[in-house]
């Protein structure tokens, strides 16, 4: 579900038309609808019922400050994966009891920033980071909250490179390993242990291997409290996947219920992280037609939205619907297109033999649920600056990230002085 619809003959985001936005803010331009936000939020929270649980946004998926924000006054906390989404998170209002911290390669400064602040728990995924975790504790004169990333070894059926809870994969440590890391949490001074944490992958379809994977999760904890440990609290982690095209993923109470299925009276409280499945259909990508290029082989939307605005489909082949601002007439002529951008790579496409009404140079157009990992993974490769984001709430549009402009590219940058190269000229 989300707010982004045809009205009188143009898309509109709620009730902004979406040419509006383009003649105030320019192109390409990343749009996000509050009350798609607030309601995949509601939908997710509502979920779990009175269960005792925490839903933490996934930073990673979206980190602008207006959307973190807007969750947070929500009752949402946030799943962090470095310094900088930790900065994000606190600037942003998420209380840090409402934080927990994953990511396999913490830094000493990441862990003493974290510590600092009072996180809800920090999700340790090797042995070297507990002991470093306990020496840095200690000499804080404080106790670190601690809950093992565990890895289920569990296939999400999901892409390779959003895959996170197969063996091969870096995160999280052996299923069979944990109860040995446990006992020895429990003998480090410096650490307290808190609960269990899993995140199998992203963009998950099908239930099966998450059900699965909370039943490991939920015997590990019950193994760990006969053991005498305090667990008090699971981390199933995040991915539920959306529908970019015509998959069918679960539920948000589907998911609720395979996960609380597995907790059943254990009295442990729950804690996900979902990203993808709030944000994603929450924001689209507005663009402009460029060009109409008829190669030998095939014709090219060349656009100004580029792989370094939007690189799912480069480095994933995603799917993304692109839709034209302007509602075609019934019955409108269409041509099959690549829809290209100014990169100059050729990844460099937002789609591939795409069948579209036709459109022409300075026609605008929307790269649909680009909510998440969207603007987050955007660059200034080729030394593009990086877009704008807005926040549209009802009839009002709230910029919430400017525009960079080419002085922005260059802010942290400085030309060394150096000697004039040898026979060069002086």
């Amino acid at each position: 579900m989300h707010h982004f619809h045809h009205r009188h003959g143009t898309l509109h985001a709620e009730d902004v038309p979406l040419t509006d936005v383009a003649a105030r803010v320019g192109t390409p331009t990343w749009v996000y609808s509050r009350a798609t936000l607030e309601r995949h939020f509601r939908v997710m929270d509502e979920a779990f019922g009175q269960h005792p649980h925490t839903v933490c946004f996934a930073v990673k998926a979206n980190p602008s400050l207006g959307v973190l924000a807007l969750l947070g006054a929500l009752g949402a906390g946030a799943d962090v994966v470095s310094g900088g989404e930790l900065f994000r998170a606190l600037r942003a209002g998420i209380p840090a009891d409402r934080v927990v911290y994953s990511g396999v390669g913490k830094t000493e400064r990441e862990l003493t920033e974290a510590l600092r602040a009072g996180i809800r728990s920090f999700h340790v995924e090797s042995e070297g980071e507990l002991e470093i975790l306990d020496a840095l504790a200690r000499g804080m004169g404080t106790r670190a909250p601690v809950s093992l990333r565990v890895n289920p070894d569990i296939d999400p059926a999901t892409h390779p490179y959003i895959s996170t809870g197969l063996r091969t994969n870096k995160f999280g440590v052996p299923l069979a390993r944990a109860a040995a890391l446990y006992d020895r949490m429990a003998r480090l001074p410096g650490l307290r242990i808190h609960g269990v944490a899993s995140h199998i992958g992203s963009q998950i379809t099908q239930l099966g291997p998450i059900a699965e994977a909370a039943a490991r999760l939920v015997a590990l904890a019950r193994a760990l409290r006969s053991a005498g440990h305090p667990v008090t609290e699971v981390d199933f982690g995040g991915g539920l996947g959306i529908a970019y095209r015509d998959e069918v993923p679960p539920s948000p109470a589907d998911y609720a219920r395979a996960i609380l299925d597995a907790v059943g009276d254990s009295g442990l409280h729950v804690v996900v992280e979902p990203g993808r499945v709030i944000a994603g259909n929450a924001g689209v990508l507005l663009g402009r037609v460029l060009y109409v290029k008829q190669a030998e082989a095939r014709t090219f939307l060349v656009t100004d939205v580029g792989m370094n605005d939007s690189i799912r489909p480069a480095l994933y082949g995603a799917h993304h619907g692109v839709v034209p601002v302007a509602e075609p007439a019934p019955g409108a002529a269409q041509a099959t297109v690549d829809v290209v951008g100014p990169v100059c790579e050729s990844a460099d496409f937002q789609a591939r033999d795409r069948t579209l009404p036709l459109m022409h140079p300075g026609d605008l157009f929307c790269v649909m649920g680009e909510g998440a990992y969207g603007a987050s993974m955007s660059s200034q490769y080729n030394s593009r600056p990086r877009a704008a984001e807005v926040l549209v709430d009802g009839g009002t549009l709230h910029v919430i990230r400017t525009r960079e402009s080419y002085e922005d590219l260059v802010r942290h940058e400085s030309v060394a002085t150096l000697p004039p190269p040898a026979g060069g000229r002086s």
